[in-house]
């Protein structure tokens, strides 16, 4: 059993004891993330350091910038301009 380190940019993100060693260009899935093995180290005789490339997190929680009809609709439902309101009894 061997002692990975593995590394990122110098900033530590897991260890692990594992039977194999990792291998250069090797893919790798670390806490739900996918990389590729850049580099092994070999520190002491069960010891490693293994430096990963992560690939870059696309953040999809940001809306896209939509048509600017929409934004003048919903601008005038919040305004009261809607012809529903004009609709409904009092």
């Amino acid at each position: 059993m061997y002692s990975i380190h593995f590394y990122e940019n110098k900033t530590y993100v897991l260890n692990q004891a594992l039977r194999t060693i990792p291998a250069i260009d090797e893919n790798v899935r670390i806490k739900g993330r996918n990389g590729k093995v850049v580099d092994v180290q070999q520190m002491d005789e069960n010891r490693y350091f293994v430096f990963v490339e992560f690939e870059v997190i696309v953040d999809r929680s940001k809306k896209v910038e939509s048509d600017p009809k929409e934004k003048k609709i919903n601008r005038d439902l919040w305004a009261g301009n809607h012809k529903l309101y004009d609709c409904l009894p009092i």
